[in-house]
């Protein structure tokens, strides 16, 4: 076994750090959680610098980098901004995986040249007001027209970006049938069509990007816009969950990374009783469990990136990854909030996002129980 990073891998962390430093700061970060604006600017940064472009074979403008490549970059924005490392690889997944995996080569043709250019995003409408776990159990619908079209009814709910997108990955249901999971056709929808309605949703963390419920209302959709086999998606909408396992898992450990280092500098700099409190037993060991979740959650999701460049990922260990990087990071947020105390508690420090952010993650993209409720069967339960 090879835990080691090629140098050319080296030299993508490296040269990601640095301009994730230079165009994504801490304070741009506070500034559009704040205000509730997407990180814009440095989206565009990494898109002018072919970043987008790193999963997409080179035959259509990309890198032709593998999953450890993504997982990289990902840990790498994470770092800097949860919020742009979830732009990133929303448009990554749903955009350019999605269509190098499922596509058609006219699509290809038509779409990742542009998604390597950062000049097209993606996000996903999956979840409905009455589908949350039970994502299966969807009825927004869509019907053929007979003139090459489909019509598109019904809603969508925590479509996340669908705001800033130019394009949706849109799971609906074709035709009805004996299981639930068969009858699932994805398409790609133009988040301008007429017939669209999207509202915001508050939250309580996410605030840059956020996410959105999504209407849709006799919205005609082409024919060729369909992604994968008609009545037979649901195996693709798999294919893109696994991948969104990995990615999810990249960036928000990069996160939690960040969470603590600056617990870490906190509990070396602050003192109480005459010395720095990360000197006190109490202090010193929540950071040595924030280090071990950490080192735990990287070595999880570089597996799983492994094990997707050799195909052979298992739905089993998508759920183990998803649920322990998911936790940790959770704990390591509300670690890190504890040693700062009540300066934690207080909005002009950058824990209380963190914190706010993180608890998003055991409940979105599939919640901690429905990972174990994964596990459990896979163990014959």
């Amino acid at each position: 076994m090879d835990f080691s990073f090629t140098q050319d891998q080296e030299d993508l962390r490296r040269h990601a750090r640095d301009l994730l430093e230079a165009v994504c700061p801490p304070d741009y970060v506070e500034k559009c959680d704040v205000e509730g604006r997407a990180p814009r600017e440095a989206f565009d940064k990494l898109a002018e610098q072919g970043w987008l472009g790193l999963i997409i074979p080179t035959e259509y403008g990309g890198a032709g980098g593998s999953a450890i490549d993504l997982a990289i970059l990902l840990e790498e924005i994470g770092r800097q901004s949860e919020e742009l490392a979830m732009w990133v690889f929303r448009t990554m997944t749903y955009g350019g995986y999605a269509i190098m995996a499922l596509g058609t080569e006219a699509q290809r043709k038509r779409f990742l040249p542009k998604i390597a250019k950062g000049e097209l995003t993606y996000c996903f409408g999956l979840t409905e007001p009455e589908s949350g776990s039970d994502a299966a159990a969807l009825t927004t619908r869509a019907e053929a027209t007979g003139n090459g079209s489909y019509l598109i009814n019904g809603q969508k709910v925590f479509t996340s970006g669908m705001d800033i997108s130019d394009y949706c990955l849109l799971v609906t249901r074709t035709s009805k049938r004996e299981r639930k999971q068969e009858g699932i056709t994805m398409f790609l929808v133009d988040t301008k069509l007429p017939g669209i309605e999207v509202r915001k949703i508050d939250t309580l963390g996410h605030r840059a990007i956020g996410t959105t419920q999504v209407f849709y209302n006799d919205v005609e959709v082409p024919a060729d816009m369909v992604i994968g086999e008609v009545d037979n998606g649901w195996t693709s909408v798999d294919a893109c969950l696994w991948y969104e396992r990995l990615c999810l898992s990249a960036a928000r450990t990069g996160t939690a990374q960040a969470a603590f280092e600056l617990a870490l500098d906190y509990a070396k700099s602050r003192e109480q009783f005459g010395r720095p409190i990360g000197k006190f037993q109490a202090i010193s060991h929540k950071l040595a469990d924030m280090k071990m979740m950490l080192e735990i959650s990287r070595l999880l999701f570089y597996r799983f990136a492994w094990a997707m460049d050799e195909g052979e990922p298992t739905r089993h260990d998508a759920a183990i990854l998803k649920l322990y990087t998911s936790e940790a990071y959770k704990a390591v947020t509300d670690m890190g909030l504890q040693i700062f105390g009540g300066y934690g508690y207080c909005m002009e420090y950058p824990m209380q996002r963190f914190y706010r952010d993180a608890r998003l993650a055991v409940i979105g993209a599939g919640s901690s129980e429905i990972q174990r409720n994964i596990i459990a069967r896979s163990l014959g339960l």
